[in-house]
């Protein structure tokens, strides 16, 4: 059975988060604050979180950097669309505004459950494209395609959460322990390496630049 922490002080909307996914056959956690979501999460892996913003104590802002290893599904009422892409930069795996669809949530966590899932596997796929984490080894339509190491630390950050934008910033931060030797100024230069070998070998462009953001799969 799959676990789900509910991080929300609400106690209505938690209690009915609860009772949504008891009927969808999840078992839950609950956490009340920040600080006790911390707490909750040493103690315990669930499969995934779905974390409220606006939490006593730390913010869910401030909590969401502490959550590893499990994708965490943001529900806030705010919906500005800059607050949205910081928390998706900053490593949420969605965003839902409140109020919102019930059925609309349980697919979204059945979508991010999926990509966790598969992240966990050593293996990160997307439309003909198989990284294989453990062997360090790519293929693109069956095609093997030979990596330098930074290729294959930027298509490892780009395959996490494909399709959605990762600024250069964060692309620089998450491959620093990787590949040390990259810089913001070298970045463009191995993103466009990386983007000629897998349009040579499948005849596509698998990488787009997003305007004023960075890079992302599509």
């Amino acid at each position: 059975m799959k676990t789900i922490a509910i991080i929300d002080d609400d106690i209505y909307i938690g209690d009915m988060l609860e009772d949504l996914l008891h009927r969808e056959g999840y078992a839950t956690l609950r956490a009340y604050s920040g600080t006790e979501a911390l707490y909750l999460l040493s103690q315990h892996k669930p499969d995934l979180a779905l974390l409220d913003l606006m939490l006593p104590g730390l913010s869910g802002e401030e909590v969401l950097p502490h959550i590893q290893g499990i994708p965490v599904l943001v529900l806030s009422a705010k919906a500005d669309v800059a607050g949205k892409v910081d928390l998706l930069l900053a490593g949420a795996a969605d965003y839902i505004t409140k109020p919102f669809e019930p059925k609309e949530l349980l697919a979204r966590i059945v979508v991010a459950m999926r990509k966790g899932q598969a992240a966990r596997s050593g293996q990160l796929a997307y439309q003909g494209l198989c990284l294989d984490l453990n062997a360090r080894q790519l293929t693109a339509q069956g095609q093997p395609i030979k990596l330098t190491k930074t290729e294959f630390a930027i298509l490892k950050q780009l395959l996490q959460d494909p399709e959605k934008p990762i600024s250069k910033s964060a692309l620089l931060e998450n491959i620093a322990l990787d590949t040390p030797d990259c810089t913001e100024s070298s970045l463009k230069q191995h993103v466009s390496n990386l983007r000629k070998k897998l349009r040579d070998a499948t005849g596509e462009n698998y990488i787009e630049a997003v305007w004023g953001i960075g890079f992302k799969l599509g």
